[in-house]
């Protein structure tokens, strides 16, 4: 069964990093567009960043712009997310999904991975 798993969230105060990674097994990450999405309590889900297949095209939405940055691994077969300038208001459940429209949408996926907390608290 295709998985994404998400690993590297955890606690951390205001102005503080964290990098987050999205493995997958039984696919190579590299041959899809990846897409990086959170859901802070109450909240509906936004996408956050995304990465084409081959790094060429990498986006971000407004609120991360600058302090957020997408990349790729494909020796090891991950996509990662660095996070950093963290403020209370990323905190949020983060997710990665495999996306099927492109990153000009994201409004398609047919993968998720089960995700993994960020909490900005001083």
């Amino acid at each position: 069964q295709l998985q994404l798993v998400e690993s590297g969230g955890g606690l951390v105060q205001p102005g503080g990093s964290l990098r987050l990674s999205c493995a997958a097994s039984r696919f190579r990450l590299d041959y899809y567009t990846i897409g990086w999405f959170r859901q802070a309590p109450g909240k509906e889900r936004e996408g956050v960043s995304c990465i084409s297949f081959n790094g060429g095209t990498r986006r971000y939405a407004d609120s991360v712009k600058g302090r957020f940055t997408i990349s790729r691994d494909n020796a090891k077969n991950t996509v990662t997310l660095q996070m950093n300038s963290l403020k209370p208001e990323d905190t949020a459940v983060y997710y990665c999904a495999r996306v099927t429209d492109g990153c000009s949408r994201m409004h398609d996926m047919d993968y998720w991975g089960k995700g993994t907390l960020v909490t900005v608290s001083s």
